[in-house]
């Protein structure tokens, strides 16, 4: 059985008057401790060498694992796996090898100053990130839980929710919780935009989210509006979108390609539909690809990966991808093999064809290659004159192939 020899240890803003026996004795007995500067100033003098992470933070990565076998102690905000430094360096060093001691962390603080069940808040953290990342969580009566960036977070977030029509929202604010220096706020959104106030860059953020019924709340299905999203027409019609999502079938973690993306759409909500999920949306004109950007971060979905390139050249050295979507460019039958021999086993090629020659070759392949063909015909009541009729969509002929066993 592998001994432990790199010991996380979490402290609060009490010191060590709050970690147990076992944590206090353990930096008493450490040759070589590693920790930010506010958290070594927490645990005070110590016997053993004391260094503050070095820039850029990875070179600290590579001190600790140098130091493999060797009794080393990292000291870090609460819990070291929530948000924090035992993540990262899991990724490098096995469960068997570390001693977790953890404190409580911020969010298990706020929550119990606020009264919140924990289970039932969602949890994130805005520090190192866009603040657009919290909006897909802006759910009418949810409660949420966030680690702000800075001491102006709380006033940019309040400038977000009356921006989104979110302006009632009560904001609980907490400033070095845990320690001597505590400080708690009760905000309501509106009141912290008119009037910003000052915070200790060492906040977090209960959020209990009032939404007025013109509020833009993200909905939870697919098949959003065209007007949500910024478009030159080239997108996918909601009908057609929420078809398309359910015959992509997205799961937790999966990666789309999405060739000739247009808006970005079909990449948008797959994203939205779990935190997890990636996508990669291939544009060749450069205003549709930086078009697909801002759409993306509308919605907090900064990680959407966007290639202006044609395919498919620009399908190259990318990840293998889960499910693959052809809206556009699917005319050159190139581009239909290489996402074939690209899918991973299991995958899925979702190809839309509108024109007659896509619409032809995506049947002659059904014949050949088996999969699912349907024909997707949507039409919306216009007016005609002080009445109304039925204008009809292009038709749209869609072909799911699924990847069963094939070697990449």
């Amino acid at each position: 059985m592998t001994t432990p020899w790199l010991t996380f240890i979490g402290i609060g803003e009490d010191g060590r008057e709050g970690l147990s026996p076992l944590a206090q004795r353990l930096i008493d007995q450490a040759s070589f401790i590693m920790g930010g500067v506010r958290h070594l100033s927490l645990i005070g003098p110590v016997k053993g060498e004391a260094k503050s992470w070095p820039h850029p933070f990875e070179d600290g990565i590579k001190e600790i694992i140098a130091r493999r076998g060797q009794e080393t102690v990292v000291i870090a905000s609460g819990d070291p796996f929530l948000y924090g430094v035992g993540a990262t360096l899991s990724h490098h060093i096995e469960a068997e090898e570390m001693l977790v001691i953890p404190a409580p962390s911020a969010f298990s603080l706020m929550a119990s100053r606020v009264g919140w069940a924990l289970q039932e808040c969602a949890q994130l953290t805005l520090h190192g990130r866009p603040l657009e990342k919290i909006i897909p969580h802006l759910q009418p009566h949810a409660r949420l839980l966030a680690l702000s960036w800075d001491g102006e977070t709380p006033n940019k977030l309040a400038a977000l929710l009356v921006e989104r029509g979110m302006g009632e929202s009560v904001l609980h604010i907490g400033e070095a919780l845990g320690g001597p220096r505590e400080k708690r706020h009760r905000l309501v959104a509106k009141d912290l935009h008119a009037q910003p106030q000052q915070f200790d860059p060492l906040n977090t953020i209960g959020l209990e989210i009032v939404a007025r019924r013109d509020a833009r709340i993200v909905p939870l299905a697919s098949g959003l509006d065209e007007s949500w999203f910024e478009h030159d027409n080239q997108i996918t019609k909601r009908e057609v979108r929420a078809i398309t999502l359910s015959s992509l079938q997205p799961h937790q973690g999966a990666l789309l390609w999405d060739i000739g993306a247009g808006s970005g759409s079909v990449s948008i909500e797959w994203m939205l539909c779990h935190p997890a999920n990636r996508a990669i949306a291939i544009e060749v004109r450069p205003d549709r690809a930086q078009r697909i950007t801002r759409n993306a971060l509308s919605f907090g979905l900064p990680e959407l990966m966007v290639i202006e390139d044609e395919a498919p050249d620009a399908l190259k050295d990318l990840p293998q991808p889960d499910a693959i979507f052809i809206g556009g460019g699917g005319t050159d039958s190139r581009v239909i093999d290489t996402a074939l021999a690209a899918l991973k086993t299991g995958g899925r090629l979702v190809v839309n064809a509108v024109t007659i020659e896509t619409q032809a070759d995506v049947m002659k392949r059904h014949v050949e290659q088996g999969g699912t063909l349907i024909k997707i015909d949507i039409a919306r009541a216009d007016p005609v004159g002080p009445f109304h009729g039925w204008r009809a969509s292009m038709p749209v002929i869609q072909w799911t192939s699924f990847v069963k066993d094939h070697v990449s």
